[in-house]
């Protein structure tokens, strides 16, 4: 019998109409083609789940300086541009929404991935602590090079880039991604920016670099109603700190808040535990922050339906039960059993773990 359900009823999000509040998270899959393509089989895969009411792609590259990690797409060439347009394609046929996520991992990188051989760039010249994975196997992280203050505004222009590849990809709008360590955040966070020039120092300044991006990006989609903001204000992914993040992500919360964003994405995981650490700073950017606010971090279907009821979130994004499960908003319409997830094909490969996991019709009875 299908339930009754705020989750799964249909939500406005600026111009786009969503047929439920349920997204599916950005999840780097590991295959993409040569070229930083978007693999053929990755059509399916989210064509499979375009029973969303939105799908965050992967993070795509917006630039050759902005990879990281092997088998990772891009979004900044034509043949880039020609592969997520296929996958756009069959997504709408399907009667689904699909947001790309533009990326760039900054300091996370290794010379075998950047133009040249190049160090990676970052805010400050500080070595993270761990390893890439490389095409000649695992390799420490090298001290990045600091970014000149006159080289920001050509990053800026590289995520203007992806922005404009992915409209003309036949995306429905994009999401920054400002979270997890990666080069937005690697500004925002003053464990990892010491700079001394007008985007470092004070929350403010900090802040400055996502500012500049977010008007870059709004300016090529006519308005920032089809572009969101990822943010993860706890994380320690990548070796990444800060000081009072309260401080500092309230900061970003309060200067994109003018914006007329489509959403703000929080990674809060065990948020739906109101006495937790993220609930207490989601609510604090809740107050900063008036648009639709989405989060992720490890929700059921009853911890989202709550968080949704409860007003303190508009959207929850689904990570790993949206790749095990294609059709998951119809199993939690039926209060039917979940696919599990297997981590041994989540990075890499082919179509096992990828685009086989059984819908529901399919699912076998023990």
């Amino acid at each position: 019998m299908t339930q009754t359900s705020l989750l799964l009823s249909p939500f406005q999000l600026g111009p786009t109409k969503l047929a439920n509040r349920m997204v599916m998270a950005p999840m780097t899959r590991s295959r993409a083609a040569a070229g930083n393509v978007a693999a053929d089989l990755a059509i399916e895969y989210y064509s499979q789940r375009a029973g969303a009411g939105l799908i965050v792609t992967e993070g795509t590259q917006v630039s050759p300086r902005g990879v990281g990690y092997l088998g990772t797409p891009g979004i900044y060439s034509e043949a880039q541009t020609a592969g997520w347009r296929k996958i756009t394609e069959a997504v709408h046929e399907r009667g689904g929404k699909i947001f790309a996520q533009l990326w760039h991992v900054g300091r996370v990188s290794h010379p075998s991935f950047q133009p040249n051989g190049g160090l990676p760039v970052a805010p400050s010249a500080i070595t993270p602590a761990g390893h890439s994975r490389t095409m000649t196997g695992t390799q420490p992280h090298v001290e990045p090079r600091a970014l000149e203050s006159a080289e920001i505004a050509e990053v800026v222009a590289e995520f203007a880039t992806g922005a404009r590849s992915a409209l003309h990809a036949g995306f429905d709008g994009v999401e920054i991604h400002a979270a997890n360590g990666y080069l937005i955040d690697q500004f925002l966070r003053d464990g990892t920016n010491v700079r001394t020039d007008e985007y470092g120092g004070s929350a403010e300044n900090r802040v400055r670099f996502l500012v500049e991006i977010v008007t870059a990006v709004a300016e090529v989609w006519g308005g920032a109603e089809r572009v969101g903001v990822r943010l993860s204000p706890l994380s320690a992914f990548n070796d990444i700190s800060d000081s009072d993040p309260f401080a500092t992500f309230g900061a970003a919360a309060s200067a994109l808040d003018g914006f007329g964003l489509a959403y703000l994405h929080l990674v809060v995981p065990g948020s739906f535990n109101p006495e937790s650490e993220e609930a207490r700073i989601t609510a604090h950017l809740r107050e900063r922050f008036h648009g639709p606010l989405m989060v992720n971090g490890g929700y059921t279907f009853d911890a989202a339906e709550e968080v949704v009821a409860s007003g303190r979130a508009d959207l929850v994004s689904f990570g790993s039960s949206f790749l095990a499960n294609p059709d998951l908003p119809e199993r939690f319409a039926e209060a039917a059993p979940l696919n599990a997830p297997n981590p041994a094909t989540f990075y890499g490969g082919g179509a096992e773990g990828y685009t086989d996991y059984p819908a529901l019709g399919a699912t076998v009875s023990a």
